[in-house]
């Protein structure tokens, strides 16, 4: 089973999935605003987006993932951004922590940022939640002394879990950002999880329409969490001959 998506849709995945292909969409809305986008311009902006299926898109096209909808958006306002899909689908926070630092080292360069977005499986598999606070501390560190910035995406926990383990899982997220310094997203699926007309029939991933809601939600905050860029060095003017 893959990914819970929130505390309802992991309430309703455990009760059962439901079934049948998910809705196809012809256009985009970044397709139709593109006559409207902003020139891109400046520096190349590198960005991973490091999570499990919500980054993979599953059961989407390629070009209908979070990482692939978010570089439309950031290129529409003129940043040239390249966002690379390092999302696999069904990795836990663990499977997360033993596949960081080889897809580090295997970019051309190291990002401007990274979006961390891992948990959900934790989750589905009711693992506690110092197991997930552990192995994300780990990431953040790997990162941190990679001088690389972090937008991490948090989760909630589902209320059937019991109230302390809610309350310890919702908690780690806000504290980890605020001891390692990274930009949050306090909960990701925040503009889809009661929205059942942008979830897929299995009742628990982001139809295409629901993937571009939460880069709707989110642009804003990865553009904040994108550092600034390093000013070019000034040609010297050679003298005339």
């Amino acid at each position: 089973m893959r990914l819970a998506l929130s505390s309802i849709l992991l309430a309703a995945l455990l009760a059962g999935c439901g079934s049948g292909e998910p809705p196809r969409h012809d256009s985009a809305p970044w397709e139709e605003a593109a006559q409207e986008a902003a020139p891109v311009t400046g520096p190349e902006r590198r960005i991973l987006a490091f999570g499990n299926s919500l980054f993979a898109g599953y059961n989407l096209d390629a070009d209908e993932s979070y990482p692939a909808r978010l570089e439309n958006a950031l290129r529409a306002r003129g940043i040239d951004a390249r966002v690379a899909n390092a999302g696999v689908s069904g990795d836990t926070t663990a499977a997360g922590l033993q596949r960081l630092a080889f897809t580090l080292d295997a970019q051309e360069r190291a990002p401007d940022l990274v979006i961390l977005e891992l948990g959900g499986n934790d989750l589905l598999r009711q693992l506690q939640p110092q197991e997930t606070r552990a192995n994300l501390a780990r990431m953040l560190e790997i990162l941190r002394d990679r001088d690389i910035p972090v937008l991490l995406m948090g989760m909630r926990a589902p209320p059937n879990y019991g109230p302390e383990y809610q309350a310890a899982f919702d908690a780690l997220y806000p504290a980890l950002a605020e001891e390692y310094g990274a930009e949050l997203v306090p909960f990701f699926l925040e503009p889809v999880y009661d929205r059942p007309e942008l979830i897929q029939d299995d009742r628990i991933h982001p139809t295409a329409e629901g993937i571009e809601a939460l880069v709707a939600a989110t642009a804003d905050q990865v553009v904040a969490a994108l550092p600034e860029p390093e000013p070019e060095p000034e040609r010297e003017l050679q003298p005339a001959r």
